[in-house]
């Protein structure tokens, strides 16, 4: 399978959620050998999308010849698109929503309703792409945090999708804590390889994993030294 990685985190390599990304990477290569290629939107030259609507007057082309252009063009090559990103003011991040809004040429103006949503058409056949997001919280829980995140997601990915939340994700990059992360990220590795071999995570796994690592209570007094 052909991967393309979007991370949307600012902190590029050294984000706390590529540590669960990396593990879960590593699950799908086990499964399966993977072709896989990360795109770090923090290094990109990604302009704001200007509302001129020129891509759907010219054929998909947009007036802005930056880097976006060219991460457009590959799309089409992939077959899974793995949104990794921190959760940030209970959504997705500056740079992952620019890349989203940037997006507008892979669609056409005319539109149909699917469902109880209305949508615009593709402009080209992605039937055959599926849409993973991988989302780090600072918070020890999902509920009342997260559900702007995973509600967008779902719009804007309707079919083919699964999400994968991963909280207390601060954790990560504290070599010391290693008790605490190795297991985790064992989990999320088994996650991979789940879906890697049948393309969807049993629920019973996606909720160990969104189990607190350490108690609610005790990673909050800790989460001011873990942000440092």
């Amino acid at each position: 399978m052909k991967i393309l990685v979007i991370n949307g985190s600012p902190k590029a390599e050294a984000s706390d959620t590529m540590h669960a990304t990396r593990a879960f990477l590593a699950g799908m290569n086990e499964a399966a050998p993977q072709e896989t290629e990360v795109i770090h939107l923090i290094d990109q030259r990604i302009g704001f999308c200007r509302g001129c609507f020129s891509c759907w007057k010219n054929e998909g082309k947009c007036i802005q010849n930056d880097d976006m252009r060219l991460i457009l063009e590959k799309i089409p090559d992939f077959e899974l698109l793995l949104f990794s990103f921190p959760l940030l003011c209970h959504g997705r991040p500056a740079l992952l929503q620019l890349f989203y809004e940037r997006m507008l040429p892979l669609s056409r103006v005319e539109s149909e309703k699917f469902g109880e949503q209305y949508d615009h058409l593709d402009r080209m056949d992605f039937t055959r792409l599926r849409y993973l997001m991988i989302c780090g919280l600072g918070f020890p829980v999902i509920s009342h945090n997260a559900e702007p995140a995973i509600e967008q997601f779902k719009l804007a990915f309707p079919e083919d999708h699964t999400i994968l939340m991963v909280p207390e994700s601060p954790l990560f990059h504290s070599p010391e804590l290693e008790a605490v992360t190795r297991p985790r990220l064992e989990l999320i590795r088994q996650a991979g390889a789940q879906y890697g071999a049948t393309g969807s995570i049993e629920s019973t796994l996606t909720e160990a994993i969104l189990s607190p690592m350490i108690p609610e209570e005790k990673y909050i007094s800790m989460l001011p030294e873990l942000i440092e």
